[in-house]
């Protein structure tokens, strides 16, 4: 049957909140943020664990204000850390399901958005999908070699957002997402920079494992020599060494916080240490796109800054001075992560794209 309109639920779980929207198409109809305390969460002894919490409170939440799921056309939910795939929409299906409750690339409350979306839509009888994991691999193969024959280079970014904003800007100046080369840099907890070349994302730094810039709660790439010596020093325990490297790095590490706009102000009021470290970070970030510039021999149709970071006057200026020379620099604040998710499920609803197929 033919529908001009598909209402999508949108569901993305995080450490501490499950974020929802409803969507008429692409027209956001109804958004939440469900918080969930620190008291809320101790009960549970892992993240699949929270699965029946987090779906009761999702669909009590849509009830409460007058959500028929009766109506609903999908279910989206935000992929986690699944193995790596190529970009797309896909199909929830068992091995996913397996995937992201065995958490083989990792647990995050994300793999939790797949799983409540196959639920919520095997109840309904409407089809579940994910968008754009942050597992998406693109590499080419020559950005896959990390110079240490142990190991490569890993793409792990904010693939859901750099994708949705990729195509938002190709709209914006009328060619197609296939025939641009773009420089999408997502600027929130995390920082990523990513090389866009024909539909595909070439080259990026792994935003979550301590590559590229600094961020408000990553290190990002750090003197290897000086990290070896650390890890041996017999002061540190491994977990403790990952949490200064991801969580308790960047900003919160040099300055107690990783609130942007806290740092601003500090600033403001004269404190110089604030002031180096914050326009560092955007001096590594400049750099970052820099690199990526290169990647593309030059040839660079826009350079995107997205992400929360980017409603920053100061540090999105501080960047810019040092980038404009290589090209036009589009600013897209925010994340708008459900609007990505829905319009991922509405080009498969509408028979723009098909729905991939998760066997790897």
């Amino acid at each position: 049957m033919r529908e001009d309109k598909f209402i999508i639920l949108t569901i993305n779980p995080g450490s501490t909140s499950t974020k929802i929207g409803v969507f008429n198409n692409d027209e956001l109809l109804f958004e939440e943020t469900i918080r969930h305390s620190d008291h809320e969460l101790r009960q549970f002894e892992d993240i699949n664990s929270q699965y029946p919490y987090r779906k009761k409170m999702i669909t009590s939440t849509l009830q409460k204000n007058s959500m028929n799921l009766s109506t609903f056309s999908a279910i989206v939910g935000r992929g986690g850390l699944l193995r790596p795939i190529e970009s797309g929409t896909y199909r929830i299906n068992e091995k996913m399901l397996r995937d992201l409750r065995e958490g083989v690339s990792g647990q995050h409350a994300s793999n939790l958005g797949g799983i409540i979306a196959h639920e919520l839509a095997t109840e309904l009888n409407v089809p579940a999908y994910i968008v754009d994991p942050v597992v998406v691999d693109e590499l080419a193969p020559i950005a896959k070699v990390s110079g240490f024959k142990l190991f490569e280079r890993k793409s792990i970014f904010h693939a859901l957002n750099q994708k949705a904003v990729a195509r938002r800007v190709a709209h914006e100046l009328n060619i197609p997402y296939q025939h641009l080369n773009l420089i999408v840099t997502h600027m929130g907890g995390g920082i990523t920079v990513g090389v866009h070349h024909d539909g595909k994302v070439i080259d990026v730094n792994n935003g979550l494992h301590g590559e590229g810039p600094f961020s408000p709660e990553r290190a990002g790439t750090v003197p290897a020599g000086d990290l070896v010596s650390l890890c041996f020093s017999g002061e540190y325990f491994a977990d403790e060494i990952m949490k200064m490297i991801v969580g308790q790095g960047g900003l919160v590490g040099y300055l107690g916080t990783n609130n942007a706009v806290e740092i601003e102000k500090r600033i403001e009021d004269g404190d110089k240490e604030a002031e180096l470290i914050f326009d560092a970070m955007a001096y590594q970030v400049a750099k970052e796109i820099g690199a990526a510039s290169v990647v593309l021999e030059g040839k660079v149709d826009a350079i995107v800054l997205t992400g929360g970071l980017a409603y920053g006057e100061r540090f999105v200026k501080n960047i810019t001075r040092r980038i404009e020379w290589i090209s036009n620099v589009i600013i897209k604040p925010g994340e708008n992560e459900l609007q990505a998710l829905a319009e991922g499920a509405l080009r498969v609803l509408q028979n723009k794209e098909d729905a991939k197929e998760y066997n790897v």
